[in-house]
């Protein structure tokens, strides 16, 4: 497009006060050639904003700099329409509000944030939506048939959209249809589970279609373009979809590992789920010999909150052991339940059905159980009861319950050995490997993906699938796939319930977002995608092998097989590629190189050191800006540049700003591992990883490892900035100026 650009500042919320506001406008229409150049009072009222509009309609500005508050706030007062390009300069929170006003310094920071601000907006080009060739489906595949798959299913029809529902049994209900009741808001009594009515409107509703006794056999393509091959009662269907919903649930912990707890050595001794099925068959019964119930003891964590069996809580447990002692007492009142546990966890308004069960009489015993034996025919339970801190025997017992956790039915309660590709690392000589949580084989398949990646969702360390567990809980790492329910973690049914709808809802967004070529979380409405010039291609496969998502294929030579639409723009490819061929129209290598540059670094003698901050925009360029807002002071030497994820961090900036006279450079990353808060997965990570293997740059330049350093902030750290930014400054103090000022 032919630019016609614009300047626009702000000089509202003190921005006024602490700038002199002419030399920068002399800096945009002199120095950086700009045309037009005005300020204003108060850019984002009405006033403002039909000042920007009418130079619009009069004087054809397609490409708008606005110089004011911060990119993350009044972007849709600042939307002008998808055919012209708006940047955003930073000159309130991380200026006017956060260095000392009419100052030289916060001048001059104000003046380079500008440089890189018109830089950007030189290099950028409005996206092109990615438009397939093929059409789109908006339909949802929901892959399993208990309370979430059904629950999902129904939602998706009531919004007006094709469902397809698929499940390996021959009936649907899940647990759901082997349960007795329901412990459910306002948790005050139980209640009928309702599964053969939510079963009925299921398989009536015309907007579902149903495949009992199937399996998904293969899952191919990305989200508005997936094509999913089905083994239904023995025959194949194909189906087009836009999105999927994965809630195949959960399966106990297997019981027979918890011998020390009599399970499988006495006949009495069951575990939750099968007291479920005993209670929903009619009556609850001595397995030995048939005879009725009346002292039964609930052992808790059954092999949960235990490093030798579940790490985790099934955070259900608790409520289900209550909900199955209210069994036992209804049908015989005069019974007496004891509940040995570690912890009781019901949270929220789920402590009622807690009060109740007190007030039932059920006996609550805080301890482990240290023995589980047999006399006389009747069982018997030795356990340290921690509150009277001795240890305690209860006799005369009926049945023992083990209120086992849950594990996802996608990950096997056993570490089997399956066959792997061939020279996969580890192998044995029959070619088989273990399948640990993290090894990318899987024994119970569920999806079976067509991905470079693996054929199922990528999961943490206790087997769930991964998900950015504060934000975005319902996304895993494949575009377009959504857990719901169990599956995704412990919870009960009425959580369920709302978890299967939110998925269903996100299932929605991405199919519509998809068609008109937008980017889903957390870039939602993005819509740029990566370009590849595949001239220049090397086949090292690093963009393949780093992609957090599964977004890039390769063929049988090592050439990159982009999936625009499984793509989510973090631009860790952009980061990957060491020949840099991949860009955005908006977003590159060369726009980011540029802005560096852009940077006036003053001669070594005027003592002002120059420090370029590489911030992600998800977690630490909010928090920058909070530290702004509470008028948080640092050093006016430090210039951010927001990146869509470090993950995109190529090296050749770190040369390039380091031998043009730039005296240290921060990288501020979200925080990764199991518990990450990257809202790309493995981003940050990655950038770090990068960032170790930078020595050898700056050993050829003969510069100190010190100037380039990484750190981790939250969008809770805002406090710690000042503090982070001024040890640094310290440390580039000490090392002394960079040599390559100047050059």
């Amino acid at each position: 497009m032919d630019k016609k650009t614009a300047v626009y500042i702000c000089t509202g919320c003190g921005i006024g006060d602490a700038l002199d506001i002419d030399p920068i406008k002399e800096l945009a229409t002199d120095d950086l050639s700009v045309p037009l150049c005005k300020d204003h009072p108060f850019l984002c009222g009405e006033e403002g904003v039909d000042l920007i509009k009418k130079d619009i309609e009069e004087e054809g500005v397609n490409t708008i700099i606005i110089c004011g508050c911060s990119q993350r706030v009044n972007y849709d007062v600042f939307d002008f329409g998808p055919d012209k390009i708006v940047e955003r300069v930073n000159f309130r929170e991380q200026v006017a509000w956060s260095q000392a006003p009419k100052e030289e310094d916060t001048q001059m920071l104000a003046e380079d944030n500008l440089r890189m601000g018109c830089s950007k907006a030189n290099d950028t080009e409005l996206p092109e939506p990615y438009k397939a060739e093929e059409e789109y489906s908006k339909d949802i595949l929901v892959v399993g048939g208990g309370l979430a798959g059904m629950t999902a299913a129904l939602e998706t029809a009531k919004a007006g959209y094709q469902a397809i529902l698929v499940e390996k049994e021959d009936r649907l209900g899940g647990f759901l249809g082997k349960m007795k009741q329901r412990v459910t808001m306002p948790y005050k009594e139980l209640t009928d589970t309702n599964a053969e009515d939510l079963i009925k409107s299921v398989t009536e509703n015309p907007k579902i279609e149903v495949h009992i006794s199937s399996t998904v056999e293969k899952i191919a393509g990305g989200p508005g373009l997936f094509s999913v091959d089905i083994k239904s009662n023995g025959n194949a269907v194909s189906e087009r979809v836009g999105a999927v919903v994965q809630a195949t649930g959960w399966v106990p912990y297997d019981a027979n590992k918890l011998g020390h707890l009599g399970y499988g050595k006495f006949k009495d001794v069951v575990t939750n789920v099968e007291m479920e099925e005993m209670a929903a068959g009619g009556k609850i019964a001595r397995p030995s010999d048939g005879s009725d119930v009346k002292n039964v003891l609930f052992i808790q964590c059954a092999g949960s909150r235990d490093p030798d069996h579940l790490p985790y809580c099934s955070s259900v447990c608790c409520l289900v052991s209550m909900k199955q002692a209210t069994y036992v007492k209804e049908q015989n009142p005069e019974s007496v339940n004891y509940i040995l546990y570690k912890d009781v966890r019901t949270v929220g308004q789920s402590e009622d059905f807690y009060r109740k069960a007190q007030n039932d009489g059920n006996i609550f015993i805080r301890g482990a159980a240290t023995n589980v034996g047999e006399a006389g025919g009747r069982l018997f339970v030795e356990a340290d009861d921690e509150l009277l801190g001795e240890k305690v025997k209860i006799e005369d017992l009926d049945m023992v319950v083990l209120a086992v956790g849950m594990v996802p039915a996608t990950r096997p309660d056993e570490i089997p050995r399956i066959q792997a590709p061939p020279d996969t690392e580890g192998a044995d000589e029959e070619g088989k490997i273990e399948v640990a949580a993290d090894s990318g084989f899987f024994a119970n398949t569920a999806l079976n993906l067509e991905y470079r990646q693996g054929p199922e969702l990528p999961t943490l360390k206790y087997g769930f699938p991964d998900s950015h567990f504060i934000c975005f809980p319902y996304e895993t790492r494949r575009t377009g796939i959504y857990t719901a329910g169990c599956v995704r973690r412990p919870m009960e049914t009425a959580k369920v319930i709302d978890d299967a709808t939110g998925a269903a809802m996100k299932a929605i967004q991405c199919t519509e977002a998809t068609a008109i070529g937008m980017a889903v979380h957390p870039r939602a409405g993005d819509l740029s995608f990566p370009e590849f010039n595949m001239q220049r291609c090397t086949q090292c496969k690093r963009c393949t092998e780093e992609c957090p998502f599964g977004a890039i294929n390769e063929d049988k030579d090592g050439n990159p097989l982009p999936n625009p639409t499984r793509c989510r723009r973090c631009g860790v490819c952009m980061g990957a590629c060491p020949e840099r061929i991949i860009s955005f129209k908006n977003y590159s290598v060369g726009m980011i190189g540029r802005m560096i540059k852009a940077i006036n670094v003053p001669e070594e003698d005027e003592e002002k050191p120059r420090v370029i901050v590489l911030v992600c925009e998800n977690d630490a360029y909010p928090a920058v800006d909070m530290a702004g807002i509470k008028r948080l002071k640092w050093s006016p030497y430090v210039r951010f540049i927001p990146m869509r994820c470090l993950g995109g961090l190529n090296l050749v900036w770190i040369a390039d700003a380091l031998s043009g006279g730039i005296d240290g450079i921060l990288l501020f990353g979200c925080r990764h591992g199991d518990d990450y808060q990257c809202h790309f997965v493995k981003g940050s990570e990655l950038a770090e990883i990068r960032l170790s293997k930078v020595s050898e740059t700056l050993d050829r330049l003969a510069l100190e490892s010190s100037r380039v350093q990484f750190v981790e902030i939250g969008i809770t750290d805002y406090d710690k900035i000042p503090k982070i930014i001024d040890e640094f400054m310290e440390t580039i103090e000490e090392v002394g100026p960079n040599p390559y000022k100047g050059w």
